[in-house]
């Protein structure tokens, strides 16, 4: 008598998904997503380059210059936001995995 095995045809086998995506709330890696509820930072964002995995919390709740700079913005936030990004100049240049890189691309 022969065994029946099964075997899964078609198709590639689907990954499974991340925890700390689900975790995080977030639809993807490197997909920042704001947190109103959390007590200090206004963000988080699951950040990956290459095999390299972390969660990210960052950005100040509640920061007056967050966003893009506006056409009629006054010259006092213009100078703010430019001292935020000289400032934090080195770890902004240290890429995805730092806080400082987020937090100029999302909120400054």
């Amino acid at each position: 008598m022969r065994r029946r095995t099964t075997r899964k045809r078609g198709g590639a086998r689907r990954k499974k998904k991340d925890p700390r995506l689900k975790r995080a709330g977030v639809s993807g890696y490197n997909k920042p997503k704001r947190t109103p509820n959390h007590r200090t930072k206004s963000h988080i964002v699951v950040a990956k380059v290459g095999k390299k995995i972390k969660t990210i919390r960052f950005g100040q709740q509640g920061a007056k210059t967050a966003g893009k700079p506006r056409k009629g913005e006054s010259r006092r936030i213009t100078m703010k936001r430019k001292s935020f990004k000289a400032r934090h100049r080195r770890n902004i240049a240290k890429g995805k995995m730092s806080a400082a890189y987020w937090a100029n691309k999302v909120k400054w």
